[in-house]
Formats: C-alpha cells, structure tokens, sequence
C-alpha cells in the first residue's frame, strides 16, 4: 500500500510560523525558524530530538539566537515540529519523483535492458598529499574548509566519507552548511571531527576552532547527565571540547577545578563564606528606602532564621537614619558626620545582621542568643555585656578576631560618645529596655535609665578598649589581594592585567553572524580598558553618563546635581573625556580633590577609540534592545526576563567577575584565558593593581595615590602591596647605574 501524500509544504510552514509563533516570538527569530524548518523539509532533514523532547539547545545555536527564547513557546512549536518529522518519514518511505519517472519509462520502453554503468567511488586515503604547499590563509572557517580541501583534490562529500562515523549521528548537509558558512560547528561531536579534519591534513590543534564565527559560545552535548541544567550552563563553557572522551576520573578532576577555580574561587574566606551565606539569621526592617546590598540577608521573608523587625525597632532605626542623613541635624542635637546612600545600605544591613544574631534560635546552626523579637531594641547598644557577648559568638563562628569586629565596636563608640553619640542624646530609648533572661537584668535597666549619661560613658569606654584589645589578635581573613597575586606580583602588574583585555580582543566573535555575543564582547573590553585608565570605584563606572559627540555636554552643575560622570568628546583636546564632579566620590572631602572635579582624556592606544565609537555607535544600542535606555555608558543586555538595562551594584559586580571567569583566568584544560593562577574579583581590585604597579615602578605613594584618586595614606592601608624586595629592586636600579657607567 501506498503511504499518502504528505500536504505539509512550505506555504504551511509560513502560515503557522504568522499565526501561531508571531505572537510568541520576536519577528527575527520566527522569520529565522521559518526557513530552518522549511530547509529541513526541502532537505528530508529530521528536526533535532533529545529523546523525545525537542534539542532546543542545537536548534538555537543554528539559528544564533538564546535557547531560553525558543523554550519559553515549546508548547507552540511542538506542533509544527512533529509535522516536519512526519512529512520527512513518509517522504523516506515513497520513491522520488525522479526515481518513479525512470521506473516508469524503463517499465514502457522498448529498448533492451542496459547495465548501468557507475563510476567507483574515489579510494580514502588516511592522510592525503597536499597539491600545493603554500596558501593564504584565511580568517573563516568556511573559506578554510573549502581552501584546505581543494588543497588535497578533494570535495567536501568526499571529506565527509572521509572523518563521519555512523555513530557521529552527522548529517552530509552539516558539514556542507559549514563550508558554505551558513552553519558553525558547536556541539562537542561537531568540534570532534574539525580535530579530526586537522589531523587528516596534517594542520595544528585547534586551527578550525580558532576560525568560528564565535569562539566564547559554550559547546553543547557534554555528559552531564547528573548535572541540572544551570549548573551545566556554567561548566560548559569552561570543559575541554575533548570532555566526553576523557578517562572518569578525569573528568572529575576537570569538573572540581571548574567549580573551585573559576566558579567559586578557592580563597578560604569564599569557602567561609559560602558556608556562612547558607545559613540565614537577620531582622528585616521594614520603610527603608536606601539600595539594597548583597548580602545573607534572605529575599523571602517566610525564609527561615529571617524576621521581620518589629514596630518598636523599624522606629528607632527611622529616626537614627533621620539624624544621620538630614542636612540639617535637628535643633538641640548634634552629629559628627552625615551618611550618604551607600553607608545607610551597609549600616542597614550591619544592624539586621546585629540583631538577627540575639534573635536567632539558640539550637539552630547559627546559635543565636534566642532573644524575642519584641525585646530588641537599640537600648541595648550601651551594656558593655550585650557587646561581649556578641564579640565572643563571633570569635567562635569564624574562629579568630578579624577588622569587622573592631568596626562594628567603632559604631557603637560613635553612638555613646559625648556630645554627638545619638544614644547619648536619645535617653527616651532606654524606656524600650526589657529584661533578657542571661543578658540583661531588672537592675542593669534601672541603672541604665537613672543614669543614662553614665551608662553611654560607660560603654564608650569600654568599647575604645576593646578595640585596642582586638587590633593585638586581630588576623585578616578576606585579603583583598589574593585573587590578584599573580598579577601583583608580576615586574608589571597592569601589563600583566593589559593581557585579559588582549584575551578578549583575541576571542571575539564574529559582528555578522553573532552581533549581540561582539556587542557584550566589546562591553568587556571596555570595562576593564576605561577601569584600568581611570582607577575609578564600580560606582562611579557603573553611573557613568554618556554624551555623544553630536550632543551638547552636561553642564557640571547639572552632573554635581545628579552626583554623576559623564563621558563626552572634547573637541578641543581631540578625544574621549571623563569628567565626575569631587561630589561623586566616596572621598568627596579627599585633599586630592580639593573641590575640583575629576577630569581625563582617555589615550587612543591598543584599540580603544576603535572600539569605544563602534560600542556608542551600534552595539550599545544591541545591548539595549527594547529597553528603556538608562543613559549610562555601560548597559546589560536586556532579555525578555530582564528589561532593565541598568546596572545596580550587584550586577556590575557580577558582570566584571564574569569577564575574569571567562577570559581572565587560564584553563589548563582547555588553554584558554590569560593568567595562571589568577581568581574570579570584582571591579575595586583594579585599583589595588595601579597602585601596586606605581609603586613598583617609582616607589612613590603620593604618584600611587594620584592614580587612584586618593591620598598616600589610604595607599598604605588599603591598596599598595609594596613589598621589601620591591622597594630593595628600585634602590638597586639606582645604585646599579654606578656600576654601568663605569
């Protein structure tokens, strides 16, 4: 019997793509499915499974769009997709067109049978001789396949007999889609037979892969069964093309330095921390409009060992806030020093973190005190005993005194101390004081109310001691520098940085084929080229403005408003200018403002105009997409999951520790990325590198701080690592000349 005709055609295919996936799918990306699935037909080509679901993950890579996009209309594109599978199945089991008419004829013709005749196919050679040794090379992949086979007199069907296995599962077309550069190799298989291809001509490893469209996508179709699907995204980009042929124990190996190195980073305060993250204990207050920072502090508010502040509290905290981020304080009170957005985020968070301590559980993991709720109140600030108490839990979570400890006694010095202490100003808070069974008694209130001058005195001494007591013991365990020491440690610490952004350069994707993956590319180069010219803080880069150069510029009173930096074309020096107004900064009140704005022209030196105008001109506006456009200079990619376009803190952070993870670090299983030994850090580690690298070379710290917009003293403290063999090597290149000269 005759399989009836199959009436799926082309025009059907368009129909349903208009009416069912247009109001689903963006226009590209219909449009692009539309003749994927018509070349499919045309080709009596399968649709990609894995198993009995639809392999999104191979469909997106060949229509260089997001997996995720064509996921979220499964359900619409099912359909469709199992009436390409059938059309093609009944389409196998009828003879062709051409096939029937010469059945026919020969069945109705007269003439005498006639052997056919067939010319044999031409013999596989392992290794065949090359026809002509010198070549130009070319930048593609498709021109390199179709070079390198003409080279050997070969064609690309006989090229594909040569390296496909049946078991590859590799379609002829594939490797003719690549040739034709209508198609990029990207699953692990695909990469497998370019190596092979390499092989057989006798070309270097990895020749082929250096000459893809777009070198940072991650290959797909690695044995990752026991996986979940996000924590696969992150490890395929960083697994070697060779994964799935690797002994088991190997790739065990390869998976726990992923996960140790590039996800994570090994330093033991990440791995204290991320152990500590887990387990939540904090009070929520609740009215509080400043940023939010990241931090343990749960985002559900039924998520256990997280509380909701109560009435009592969430007022005393308003009016603390009130007092320290008025302009003016209020009449009969005085303060030392006002906070800005950025301290009241952290001193929120600080104080949630304070009282969630007292608040949690005494037999739950973080051991809290176990106190009511409805007994907290910042009273308890001025006994010398809650601070005790408080002091020794931490010593005994972390095992040791650290700087937070010191600080955290520094805030309550600051509210007791004479004068300008808000506690000390504030006596009708200790009328919130409740008995604590274990912390505080009836007697220690009454006492603390009937004197509360001398309580608060009492407490400011006691926590100026303690200070002093902590400093002698005190260790660090979170060093700033050790994800950076290798390159702190190199003769040139900002050349050594300068390869990451070489990295990227190298391993950029190609603008026709994949303009959104040049356009973050790009975005990565700028943020590490602007932050290692600048030496600006992540908020400050992150606000950045931007002017274009037909644009009139933003006056500075205007950017001293808004409390922003703009970058705009000088006309006048002939480049890209940064200009942020003293206001801006963290260390407005710095000597090394003295009240003038901060003003540089970028160098046009490795690339940097070339790429700062094609990011303003067309890959900041791809990065933007549909969203409303925040005005900043540097913007996320906007997807359908996330239409805001602004970075906020914790976004900006994430997206400069991901360009480390990517091109920064270097895989030894893979040979890519930068530097050996480097770790994942954020954007304030490039200020530890220019000071370092002045250091190194004139040993100055007023130079160090100059690039860091900064004093020599914060240098010290904070961000040279100057060590005696480096100081030691600028006194012998002095003393040395001595030597040469004579």
């Amino acid at each position: 019997m005759t399989p009836p005709r199959s009436t799926l055609s082309p025009r059907m295919i368009a129909l349903f793509c208009e009416r069912r996936l247009a109001s689903v799918l963006p226009a590209d990306i219909t449009l692009a499915l539309q003749g994927y699935l018509v070349g499919l037909l045309a080709r009596r080509e399968f649709p990609p499974y894995r198993g009995t679901q639809i392999d999104f993950e191979v469909i997106a890579a060949a229509l260089s769009v997001e997996a995720t996009q064509l996921r979220s209309a499964k359900a619409q594109l099912r359909p469709i997709f199992d009436a390409v599978s059938r059309s093609v199945a009944e389409a196998e089991l009828r003879p062709r067109v051409a096939d029937r008419d010469k059945a026919k004829k020969k069945s109705t013709s007269p003439q005498k049978e006639r052997k056919s005749v067939s010319k044999p196919p031409k013999p596989i050679v392992e290794f065949p001789e090359p026809l002509d040794d010198t070549w130009d090379d070319p930048d593609d992949l498709s021109a390199a396949l179709r070079l390198h086979a003409a080279r050997h007199g070969e064609t690309i069907h006989h090229l594909y007999r040569a390296v496909v296995r049946p078991k590859d599962g590799l379609n002829r077309s594939t490797l003719i889609s690549w040739a034709r550069g209508a198609k990029a190799p990207r699953s692990v298989i695909s990469l497998d037979v370019l190596r092979r291809i390499e092989k057989r001509y006798r070309l270097p490893d990895g020749y082929f892969a250096q000459k893809t469209a777009n070198p940072v996508r991650a290959a797909t179709g690695f044995d990752l069964d026991d996986v979940s699907a996000s924590e696969r995204r992150r490890l395929a980009r960083h697994l070697p093309d060779n994964f799935n042929s690797r002994p088991r124990h190997e790739q065990t190996e390869i998976i726990d330095w992923v996960h140790n190195v590039v996800i994570s980073g090994s330093t033991d305060y990440r791995r204290y921390q991320a152990a500590a993250i887990r387990q939540r204990y904090a009070v929520r207050f609740a009215g509080i409009s400043a940023p939010r920072r990241k931090s343990s502090i749960a985002k559900e508010p039924d998520e256990s060992g997280v509380i909701d502040a109560p009435a009592q509290l969430n007022a005393e905290i308003a009016e603390l806030l009130k007092f320290k981020t008025s302009t003016f304080a209020a009449f009969g009170l005085q303060r030392n020093g006002v906070w800005g957005e950025e301290t009241v985020s952290q001193k929120i968070e600080h104080f949630g973190l304070w009282f969630g301590t007292f608040a949690a559980p005494v037999a739950s993991d973080v051991r809290g005190f176990g106190a009511d709720p409805k007994c907290l109140t910042f009273a308890m600030m001025v006994f010398p005993q809650v601070w005790d108490w408080y002091l020794q839990w931490r010593e005994q979570r972390r095992g040791f005194y650290t700087k937070w400890e010191t600080d955290l006694l520094s805030i309550a010095a600051a509210l007791n101390r004479e004068e300008t202490g808000w506690l000390r100003q504030t006596p009708h808070i200790g009328d919130h004081l409740q008995e604590i069974e274990g912390l505080i008694t009836r007697q220690d209130i009454d006492e603390a109310r009937a004197d509360w001058a001398a309580a608060c005195d009492r407490m400011y001494r006691h926590a100026r001691r303690r200070i002093k007591e902590i400093d002698r013991v005190a260790r660090i365990h979170r060093d700033p520098f050790e994800p950076i020491l290798p390159v702190l440690e190199a003769p040139s610490p900002v050349g050594e940085y300068r390869k990451i952004t070489e990295e990227i350069l190298h391993r950029m994707p190609d603008e026709r084929r994949y303009p959104l993956a040049a356009a973050e590319a790009v975005r990565a180069f700028l943020l590490l080229r602007i932050g290692l010219h600048t030496g600006l803080r992540q908020k400050n880069l992150r606000e950045l403005l931007l002017c274009k150069r037909e644009e009139l510029p933003t006056s500075e009173r205007r950017l001293e408003d808004m409390k922003r930096g703009e970058l705009r074309w000088n006309s006048r020096d002939h480049g890209w200018e940064i200009l942020i107004p003293s206001v801006a900064f963290k260390n407005a009140s710095s000597s090394f403002f003295g009240s003038k704005p901060f003003r540089l022209i970028l160098p046009d030196l490795g690339g940097l105009y070339e790429k700062l105008e094609a990011y303003i001109d067309r890959h900041r506006a791809r990065l933007i997409g549909a969203a409303a456009d925040p005005e900043t200079f540097f913007v996320k990619t906007a997807r359908r999951t996330s239409t805001n376009a602004a970075y906020d803190q914790n976004t900006f952070y994430e997206a400069w520790r991901l360009v480390i993870q990517r091109y920064g670090i270097f895989n030894p299983w893979t040979g890519r990325g930068a530097i050996k030994g480097l770790l994942p850090h954020g954007p304030h580690n490039v200020r530890d590198v220019l000071a370092t690298h002045i250091l190194k070379q004139t040993g100055s710290y007023e130079q160090a701080s100059y690039a860091i917009q900064d004093t020599p003293e914060m240098v010290t403290q904070h961000y040279g690592r100057f060590l005696p063999q480096d100081k030691a090597e600028i006194a012998a290149r002095i003393l040395n000349k001595v030597w040469e000269a004579a």
